[in-house]
């Protein structure tokens, strides 16, 4: 196992959620993927319009099939599935943007509290910024790093190679084909103390 998947320690873990809090952040920590979907599931509530990014960690936990198959939620992928990106861009740019609720995951939190996610299109960074009124963001612990620095080299020696893997293996993009780093979102504090909420799973999930 390399240090990226690598589980932090209690004591790290108690350092970074007391950053995150400080900085406006909500955290629960859970010991396992299931508890951490229960934990999700609870927060929110039935009827409520939410939209899951595309993220290995939700699919290994299964919460991205509880929110979008159960019945239970309006799932804006549901909605975006109806459209034509053709004739559909911008309303299907604005359905993504800001959904009531949006759950997904990062790359890497610094003991410090900051969080740090990358994309190569942006697509989920506005809804995170400030379009959805809810954000809920499921981690892995082996995700906690010291500072920027080490998180940015998380991103360009771990995160990279296995995004581009995923994506090749998903979309059908040649073996050539790599993902970039091409926006980086630091979140480095939430004025509303009500609306981030980063639920720490004790496993090495995802990237």
């Amino acid at each position: 196992m390399n240090k990226w998947e690598t589980l932090a320690t209690d004591a790290q873990i108690e350092k970074t959620t007391a950053a995150l809090n400080q900085n406006g952040i909500q955290t629960v920590v859970v010991a396992s993927a299931e508890e951490a979907k229960n934990a999700v599931l609870s927060m929110i509530p039935e009827k409520s319009e939410v939209m899951t990014m595309t993220s290995v960690t939700l699919d290994t936990t299964g919460i991205a099939h509880e929110i979008n198959d159960s019945g239970k939620f309006i799932t804006v992928r549901d909605e975006l599935s109806k459209l034509d990106r053709e004739k559909d861009g911008l309303l299907m740019q604005k359905l993504g943007a800001a959904p009531e609720w949006v759950v997904g995951s990062v790359h890497a939190i610094t003991e410090d509290g900051k969080v740090m996610i990358a994309s190569n299109t942006g697509s989920q960074l506005a809804a995170y910024v400030y379009g959805s009124s809810h954000v809920v963001w499921v981690v892995g612990t082996q995700k906690i790093v010291k500072d920027l620095k080490e998180g940015e080299d998380r991103l360009n020696n771990h995160i990279v190679p296995l995004e581009s893997e995923r994506a090749r293996e998903a979309y059908g993009l040649p073996a050539t084909w790599e993902t970039n780093v091409s926006k980086l979102l630091i979140v480095s504090r939430e004025i509303n103390p009500s609306r981030i909420t980063v639920v720490f799973v004790k496993e090495a999930l995802g990237f």
